[in-house]
């Protein structure tokens, strides 16, 4: 088992820590195999097998009607004794009002609970209620340049084609892990993008028309890193004979982010120093779901860099936005704590070095400033601007 480091040590900091610590990301992220890590980490570290309770409630084992109140006590029933218990919960929002069985192991049994979701479901305002104070939420995404570099480990590709490979075919696991032709790995990704729709979507809202669902998903995923307008949305299918309103839009919009299939970037006013509530964009969970929906094009390349850099912040734990400074657009600022860091991204510098590094050099203080490229021989400084490959700003531990 390939291990993801950057998650262990998290779980690790709050281990034992009375916090319910929630694992939530796309399908097919990783969540699981993390978990499985996390199993074997408490057994080299002196945890009895015993003391910790594993269960997947997407297993066939169980069936549809399963309740908070049999799972309360399906698992205390496995717990013999005063001692702590490691409770690894696997997609638990499959239990209807999972969060109250949760509580009631927290408050009344001695317990490290961890738990994972494919849907923020597991943020909902019943854990408000029930888990006030008491979770920490972990978001998991699909593999970082880093991690995939140590997937691909001894199969004797430069980090040149292998970035190549990870643009193209992204970043889930299951992806990574084996030698599959980018045809094969479309097909599967497409397969996991299907579930989740059919699954996390389609099913849990009652969704009637997927045709005209399937079309705004499509458009979204089309204009994957443009500025987002649901009035253009509704304008577009009017304009194919089809009727949607604006609230409809914004209806799929939450679900989809519910789905972890996409994830909303607000504008920051550098000048105001606030979060804007218009002119937000939205990047993919994975480069290869937008791939496996609309083929693999040159074209396309520049939006997905945008993407994958978005999510490498994110990974770094950086909010991230898109910065409006006056009149000009910052591809993003990152903010951590008391820090931050401006991110400008193109694929090719030499054709857009002097709008790039120009928009950076208005903003007018001292956090470190980049311009991320795909160029091989851009590498450099201009003016305090870092100009750096996406290969080294990928593996770049701190900035």
């Amino acid at each position: 088992m390939i291990t993801r480091p950057h998650y262990m040590d998290i779980l690790k900091t709050y281990r034992d820590v009375p916090l319910v610590k929630i694992l939530a990301g796309v399908r097919r992220c990783g969540k699981s195999t993390i978990l499985e890590m996390l199993r074997n980490d408490l057994i080299e570290s002196g945890i009895a097998a015993d003391h910790i309770i594993n269960v997947c409630y997407t297993s066939e084992d169980f069936s549809d009607d399963l309740t908070d109140k049999n799972m309360y006590q399906s698992i205390k029933a496995s717990m013999n004794d005063n001692e702590r218990y490691y409770l690894l919960l696997d997609e638990v929002q499959e239990i209807t009002y999972w969060e109250k069985a949760i509580n009631s192991l927290l408050e009344n049994a001695n317990t490290d609970i961890y738990i994972t979701g494919s849907n923020s479901k597991l943020m909902s305002s019943e854990i408000s209620t029930y888990l006030t104070g008491r979770y920490i939420l972990i978001p998991i995404f699909t593999l970082s340049f880093a991690e995939y570099l140590d997937f691909k480990k001894g199969n004797g590709d430069s980090p040149g084609k292998l970035l190549n490979s990870y643009i193209r075919m992204g970043g889930f696991p299951i992806v990574a892990l084996n030698h599959f032709d980018e045809h094969s790995a479309y097909q599967i990704v497409e397969g996991i993008y299907n579930s989740v729709i059919t699954n996390d979507i389609t099913r849990r809202h009652n969704i009637v028309n997927f045709d005209l669902f399937n079309r705004v998903v499509r458009y979204i995923i089309e204009n994957v890193g443009k500025t987002f307008s649901a009035n253009a949305i509704v304008k577009f299918l009017k304009n194919e004979g089809r009727s949607l309103s604006v609230e409809a839009v914004y209806n799929y919009l939450e679900w989809l982010e519910q789905a972890f299939v996409i994830y909303r970037c607000q504008r920051f006013d550098l000048q105001g120093k606030s979060v804007l509530k218009t002119q937000e964009k939205f990047y993919l969970a994975d480069p290869s779901l937008k791939y496996c929906i609309l083929g693999f094009h040159p074209q396309s390349i520049a939006a997905m860099l945008e993407n994958i850099v978005y999510f490498e912040l994110r990974r770094k734990g950086y909010h991230v936005y898109i910065g409006k400074n006056d009149t000009k657009e910052i591809d993003f600022v990152a903010i951590q704590r008391n820090e931050r860091i401006y991110v400008q991204v193109c694929r090719n510098l030499p054709e857009e070095s002097d709008r790039e590094v120009a928009n950076l050099m208005e903003i007018k203080d001292h956090y470190p400033k980049y311009v991320v490229t795909l160029d091989e021989l851009a590498a450099g400084n201009i003016n305090g601007v870092k100009i750096i490959h996406l290969t080294d700003f990928l593996l770049k531990k701190e900035y």
